[in-house]
């Protein structure tokens, strides 16, 4: 990678692997841009809508049932106005990328999620990460940073799992999971997250 020129840095991870925290490392020891709540900051200005209303479908994907719901309203006696309807999955997706790719094209930025390897897998200067750990690892980080027991730390992970392989598969047409797409694959479980970070940095030199 030509660190003298714009360069981007994508960063997939699963759930309490480290992604925020090594994105940010990285970001600050490259004096480059961090870019995460920023996407859905600017996202959230585009639709008018308030930054936690997008947050809820940030990475994910809403089933058939919940769409469908969305779009009609049921009663059995009283007539019950519809429900003022948000983006859909793709236009937000769709704007998401956009924000992204202006991102890279202003500057030089580490980017976490959101499909953003796929996005710039064409990018010439572009490294592409994927963390990944132990669940009793995860499990322990997720109790820490939010001060939940173990069992829901568990079931966040769980479903955070299954969200981001969904809407990786519906926007890419690929295994999220698939090592194969990126240029570096690290266990953070076993290597640490500090480790880890030195590990991309030397990488990048």
């Amino acid at each position: 990678m030509d660190k003298t020129s714009l360069f981007v840095i994508t960063i997939s991870r699963q759930l309490g692997s480290g992604g925020a925290y090594i994105g940010q490392k990285l970001a600050k020891n490259l004096n480059i841009f961090y870019a995460d709540r920023e996407i859905i900051s600017q996202a959230a200005k585009q639709f008018s809508v308030l930054e936690e209303d997008l947050e809820s479908h940030d990475e994910k994907t809403i089933s058939f049932w919940e769409s469908f719901f969305q779009s009609f309203s049921f009663a059995s006696q009283v007539y019950i106005p519809p429900q003022i309807i948000g983006p859909t999955d793709r236009e937000l997706f769709n704007v998401e990328t956009q924000i992204i790719k202006q991102i890279a094209k202003d500057r030089s930025a580490v980017i976490i999620g959101r499909c953003s390897t796929h996005i710039f897998c064409n990018h010439p200067n572009h490294v592409s990460i994927f963390l990944h750990g132990d669940i009793n690892f995860r499990i322990g980080r997720i109790q820490k940073l939010y001060n939940v027991s173990e069992e829901v730390a568990y079931k966040m992970i769980i479903q955070s799992d299954k969200e981001r392989a969904l809407y990786y598969h519906t926007f890419t047409d690929k295994d999220w999971t698939d090592l194969r797409q990126y240029d570096i694959s690290l266990d953070t479980s076993k290597i640490g997250l500090d480790k880890s970070e030195a590990l991309i940095l030397k990488y990048l030199e």
